[in-house]
């Protein structure tokens, strides 16, 4: 088995590499949960809700669920999906002459 000198290079190299692809699976996932299916304690940490807040938008249709014996699931793409359909965009321009 032949021995290979690794030189600092090399390392400075390999951690570069590392580095860049470390960022770029972040911004392959944008924040976005990485699991498709979460619970709702998950929801509710992800959005910062109560528990109330997360039923009422099961009960008005608001963000789809399964239930699966008693434990209940929400689909991570709807999730997203609910928040950008409910996107407000900003009607003021602060600090904006005319």
């Amino acid at each position: 088995m032949p021995t290979e000198i690794v030189t600092t290079d090399d390392l400075r190299e390999f951690k570069l590499d590392l580095i860049k692809e470390i960022k770029q699976l972040f911004a392959a996932h944008h924040g976005q949960p990485t699991k498709k299916w979460l619970k709702s304690y998950e929801v509710r940490k992800l959005l910062g809700i109560s528990p109330g807040t997360l039923q009422n938008l099961r009960v008005n249709g608001t963000l789809p669920f399964t239930k699966i014996g008693g434990v209940i699931f929400y689909d991570s793409e709807e999730i997203q999906k609910m928040m950008m359909e409910n996107r407000v965009q900003n009607r003021f321009e602060f600090g904006r002459k005319k």
